[in-house]
């Protein structure tokens, strides 16, 4: 495991965001990207988590409303990787993956498409 910190981290994470295409940056409404030391019940087993409403269920979704979060945990993903170039890899898999769950795509269909 590598051990990097919190102001780092968050580095790493807006390094990986910024490689990402902007059509799809473009489409986020009311995202907030966050990073946290872990999620509330103290795992190591949760990389990342989108909070929010999807894109398929914004029916009644409005002017006024807090922002869907994506949330990035520290602890948990370097515990799986060995080193910087992993730990890289392993934020944008991470990233797509929860951005993928704004999109309305569940884990199942993103696993087939290699962001499970």
């Amino acid at each position: 495991m590598i051990d990097i910190d919190s102001a780092e981290f968050e580095r790493l994470v807006i390094a990986q965001l910024d490689l990402l295409p902007d059509d799809v940056l473009d489409r986020l409404e009311n995202v907030a990207f966050v990073t946290e030391d872990r999620p509330e019940d103290g795992s190591l087993d949760l990389l990342g988590e989108y909070d929010g409403v999807d894109l398929t269920r914004r029916a009644d979704y409005g002017f006024g409303e807090l922002p869907d979060r994506i949330v990035l945990y520290r602890e948990p993903l370097l515990a799986v990787c060995a080193d910087l170039e992993q730990l890289n890899v392993q934020i944008h898999v991470t990233l797509v993956h929860e951005i993928g769950h704004y999109f309305g795509i569940d884990d199942a269909e993103l696993h087939d498409l290699g962001w499970g």
